[in-house]
């Protein structure tokens, strides 16, 4: 009896035990589920609901990233409903050898040029790059004439599309059409609509950052009427020194095929502050390689 008995006991703690244990189990299981499901949603929410209408809420805005001051543009977009402002503060450019070999010297600079933009959708923004007041000297030191220009510059409407990577993954790609309106009135460019398609990308290499892009622009010849194709590329890599400092280096290279038209070629360098998440100053400059290429550009943004 006491067999039988110790054994309907031991059954009856074994289907009490077993009771407890799926009931915990059940509980525990939702909160898992939930737990899962919450960290999922706070590392890759879903952002395609947002628009320029209804902002991206601001726990799930990316990382600041500017198309300047490299020429190397960024892969990645401004968040729907957002607004960013990129811009120098002011620059100059030197330009002492040109591939004639004349004695032409050339210098100008910029107040404020900027690129103002806002984010469409998430993988969309428009942007608008603009000068409001651009100088230029020209000087022929072996005829003595001497030329000056101001006025307002261009303006270039262009769009961004993400296509990949923009929230995320080791490589994002991005399309930038572009057009450039000749509204200036005080001869400073060429008067010509000009346009092309730049298409940046980025690599996410721990520690450093590391941008490619090619282009095709549609530009106006310099000695005849007509247009011709121009192919750029350039490569930027940059690396934090500090919390909030970081030091980058880009090559660039652009190719015309117009007739007599020379390679250029530019090594440019730069530091960058990041002050907070929305704020960052940069300081820098563009160094020409080539005898087409503007001597010196430095700039602080």
């Amino acid at each position: 009896m006491k067999r039988r008995f110790r054994g309907v006991a031991e059954q009856s703690a074994r289907r009490v035990c077993g009771f407890f244990h799926a009931g915990a189990l059940a509980m525990a299981a939702p909160t898992v589920a939930r737990s899962a499901s919450e960290t999922d949603e706070s590392e890759k929410p879903d952002k395609s609901q947002y628009t320029l209408l209804n902002p991206t809420p601001r726990r799930y805005l990316r990382e600041l990233s500017a198309d300047r001051p490299d020429k190397t543009e960024s892969a990645f977009t401004v968040d729907a409903g957002h607004f960013q402002i990129e811009m120098d503060f002011a620059n100059l450019t030197c330009d002492r050898h040109n591939p004639d070999r004349t004695d032409v010297r050339k210098t100008a600079y910029e107040v404020a040029p900027m690129n103002l933009k806002i984010g469409l959708l998430n993988n969309l923004d428009g942007q608008l790059t603009l000068s409001p007041y651009r100088w230029e000297r020209t000087e022929d030191i072996r005829t003595g004439t001497l030329e000056r220009r101001s006025g307002f510059g261009d303006i270039t409407p262009r769009v961004k599309v993400n296509l990949v990577g923009n929230d995320g993954g080791f490589f994002a790609l991005a399309l930038i059409p572009f057009v450039k309106l000749p509204v200036n009135r005080s001869h400073v460019g060429n008067g010509s609509v000009e346009g092309g398609l730049k298409v940046p990308c980025a690599f996410d290499v721990p520690g450093w950052e590391v941008g490619f892009q090619t282009e095709v622009d549609c530009s106006r010849n310099e000695a005849n009427p007509g247009y011709h194709a121009a192919f750029v590329n350039s490569i930027s890599v940059g690396h934090s020194v500090t919390g909030k400092l970081s030091c980058y280096a880009e090559f660039y290279s652009s190719v015309s095929t117009e007739r007599r038209s020379n390679w250029v070629g530019t090594v440019d360098t730069w530091i960058t502050c990041q002050l907070n998440g929305n704020l960052r100053l940069d300081a820098g400059v563009y160094i020409g390689l080539t005898r087409a290429a503007e001597d010196w550009h430095p700039f602080l943004g």
